[in-house]
């Protein structure tokens, strides 16, 4: 009596049913789509596997009637404590510590939640027992039955690691709770007498549980009962990071630790324990499609030397992330290496930024003609000869034409107005960031050579689908975009002082010629794949040595981008923009307009429309079809032919003209080679080569459509004459260098 007095100021104070589950703490995270449905559970306590907490109305009847028969017949007679069983068990061991038997459910209930009473090895002592049964009786007088048998069913241990209903039937047979059947009901009740027993003994004690539970079906088949036992505490179903989003999910346990520390909490989970689920801005079956689609092509290239790739989709209003697929899974051998983060070079899928620049600085019009020929630019590690993906050249080509059909010369003349330092700043106000300045990359950063992530590039494209207006990518429901933003993006300083990242008008310029399918058809032909039945601009792009190729666009909601290649480095094999992210992108789109419908954009205020027609070529022939083009305001202009070379005469109806070099190159002599082995390639586009007649700094040189020239430090005029010794076209260049000295004059 003195002990039960004792011991009931302390069992006074025994938690509530609405503490405990407060207190529940998961192994397990559960990352969730938007609405709720199960993305990803990622392990989080390496000690225990406790899984989610069950309501009761969760649980199988067959398995709450297997507990209770199996731990407590008198389960809902008895206050707390079951008398009649205690005083049984008085008789035949008086208190002692093999009283398994008289002990409910709410007195194990208490031992549970109360670390001072918890069973240590050797049993309970007897001060133990009799603080247990204060408790029990306690908990009883403030718990329903219901509250009791749920938390014993969430708390109590079961095998090994494994603690509640939960993790035991995930681990042990695969399934939810409620999906739990009279024999597995059985075996995880045999468990709680015996956790630690081996199979047999498990079988046994579960055949006799099943037997009290189905006395209509006469003996148990215990036979069957020890194999089944037996496969089941082998099963390990419940593994410690399993889904369709775990690059995601890692991403997310990393983003809320950093607002815990900033003192940002998640949004509750829709009435879920925010701790143990959190609520991202995914579509589970959008996530599932993308990962399929992606996994099913990559399958299909597999004898090309390819087995990564990533996907992500944004919504281009709030730029919520709806679908991250970091890598192909099961098919890569870098499967923890995320491709939506992961900084790769993205080929000419940079030029739609630089040439949206040029627009808005008023270099360039839509119309407006740049060379697609050899070109030589000087830098300060020589020359940069930049080559086309086909290796071929168009010849001179509108801004449409060149931006459309990637052209990878006209880019580059493009970045020469430009200026790489001007456009590596119009990329970090974009979104889409850079390891180093513009100079660094040099004029090849307009194909592409710097390297970026596929993340902060399809929210770079997000800005053009938003009329150049900037907005951070978020990931977390509830958070804001600046508390979930996996980098790649600006600070919230940089972003509030600078939302409009790109001129509107340009914005609108690029997403229409990336829309146009017979401007792209030079490089692509007519029926691409990157033509759609709905609204879409896209782009791709492929790195150096076929490493990477990508694939990104926007339609009216969404912009998708896609990646393909090794996560390794190592090149593809004979994998184009469209064959190897191409197809990607336009399945996922056509998943995301299956019922919605995308139009195109309305041009802003300060855009103007006109007619414009194109001079011949050299051949005779229309440079290109007369059409009606977008100008910025101001720079519309009715025709487009090519002019002669500033500051000097051309006659008309020239046939010939200089190729290459090109008007304005430097050209810088390698000090490490002779000087007399250094030579210029003069071209010309004109078929009667024998007429022709090169002239440098007005004296004559050589005859032909082409010749080579030893240069010499300084800067000169090429002259390219007809027989008639008429002008036809002239350029002007500098060499820099030591060349061949000459001989030192007599004194």
């Amino acid at each position: 009596m003195v002990l039960l007095v004792a011991y009931a100021g302390t069992a006074a104070a025994v938690p509530t049913f609405d503490a405990v589950k407060r207190g529940f703490r998961a192994s397990d995270v559960a990352v969730l789509d938007r609405h709720g449905e199960l993305l990803q559970r990622v392990r989080i306590d390496p000690t225990v596997r406790r899984g989610q907490w069950v309501a009761l109305d969760d649980v199988s009847p067959a398995l709450r009637a297997a507990m209770v028969l199996s731990e407590d017949k008198r389960f809902y007679e008895h206050s707390g404590v079951d008398w009649r069983a205690a005083s049984s068990a008085a008789w035949g061991n008086l208190w002692n510590t093999r009283t398994r038997g008289a002990s409910t459910i709410t007195m194990q209930l208490a031992g549970l939640l109360d670390d001072d009473l918890r069973r240590a090895g050797g049993g309970r002592s007897f001060s133990q027992k009799v603080g247990q049964t204060v408790a029990a009786t306690q908990l009883e007088r403030g718990w329903r039955k219901d509250q009791v048998l749920e938390a014993y069913l969430n708390t109590v241990p079961f095998r090994g690691e494994i603690v509640g209903i939960d993790a035991l039937s995930r681990t042990l047979f695969g399934k939810a709770p409620h999906g739990l059947d009279a024999r597995e009901a059985s075996v995880a009740a045999a468990l709680v007498r015996a956790p630690n027993a081996k199979p047999a003994v498990v079988a046994q004690r579960a055949c006799e549980v099943l037997r009290v539970m189905e006395p209509e079906r006469g003996k148990a088949d215990c036979e069957a009962m020890d194999m089944f036992a037996s496969a089941a505490l082998q099963q390990r179903a419940f593994d410690s990071n399993e889904g369709i989003a775990p690059h995601l999910a890692r991403r997310v346990l990393r983003a809320r630790v950093e607002a815990s520390a900033a003192a940002v909490s998640p949004a509750p989970s829709q009435g879920d324990r925010e701790e143990d689920r959190i609520n991202t801005t995914l579509r589970a079956p959008l996530q599932r499609f993308a990962l399929q689609t992606l996994q099913r092509h990559l399958r299909e290239l597999h004898g090309r030397h390819v087995e990564d790739g990533a996907l992500v989709v944004l919504d281009n209003t709030s730029g919520d992330v709806l679908a991250w697929v970091g890598s192909s899974g099961v098919l890569s051998q870098a499967a923890e290496v995320d491709g939506v983060t992961a900084q790769r070079q993205p080929g000419s899928t940079l030029k739609p930024l630089l040439y949206a620049e040029a627009l808005a600085e008023r270099r360039l019009t839509a119309a407006s003609l740049l060379d697609d020929s050899s070109a030589q630019i000087a830098t300060a590690g020589g020359l940069y000869i930049p080559q086309n993906y086909d290796r071929q050249f168009k010849g001179p080509v509108s801004v449409r034409t060149a931006l459309a059909a990637s052209l990878n010369v006209p880019a580059v003349r493009t970045l020469v107005m430009v200026s790489p330092e001007a456009f590596a700043r119009q990329l970090r106000v974009a979104g889409v960031p850079l390891k180093q300045s513009g100079d660094y990359y040099g004029y090849s950063l307009a194909l592409g050579s710097a390297e970026v992530s596929l993340l902060s590039l399809t929210n770079g494209y997000r800005t053009l689908a938003n009329g150049g207006r900037f907005g951070e990518t978020r990931f977390i429901a509830g958070l804001p975009p600046s508390q979930t933003s996996p980098g790649g993006g600006r600070s919230n300083s940089e972003a509030a002082q600078a939302l409009r990242a790109i001129d509107a008008g340009a914005a609108f310029i690029v997403g229409d010629i990336l829309s146009d399918a017979n401007a792209r058809a030079r490089t692509f032909g007519l029926d691409s794949i990157l033509s759609t039945r709905f609204w879409t601009a896209v782009k791709t792009g492929t790195s150096k040595d076929m490493r990477d190729n990508w694939a990104v666009g926007w339609s009216q909601r969404y912009t998708v981008g896609v990646w393909v290649g090794n996560a390794s480095g190592a090149p593809m094999w004979d994998v184009s923009g469209t064959s190897g992210a191409a197809p990607v992108w336009a399945e996922v789109m056509r998943f995301l307009h299956a019922t919605e419908p995308s139009r195109a954009p309305t041009p802003p205020a300060g855009l103007v429309r006109a007619h414009v027609t194109f001079g011949s070529g050299n051949d005779g022939g229309l440079l290109e079809a007369a059409r009606d083009e977008w100008f910025m305001q101001g720079t519309e202009q009715p025709d487009f032919a090519l002019d002669a070379t500033p500051g000097k005469p051309q006659r008309d109806g020239a046939s010939a003209r200089i190729t290459s070099p090109s008007n304005g190159t430097i050209v810088a002599l390698d000090p490490d080679i002779p000087p007399n082995r250094q030579r210029v390639r003069l071209e010309s586009g004109a078929s009667d080569g024998p007429g022709l007649r090169w002239q440098i700094d007005g004296k004559a040189f050589a005859r032909g459509a082409s010749a080579q020239w030893l240069p010499w430090p300084g800067r000169h005029a090429i002259q390219l004459v007809d027989a008639a010794g008429t002008l036809q076209d002239e350029i002007k260049l500098e060499v820099r260098g030591a060349g061949v000295l000459s001989p030192a004059p007599k004194r």
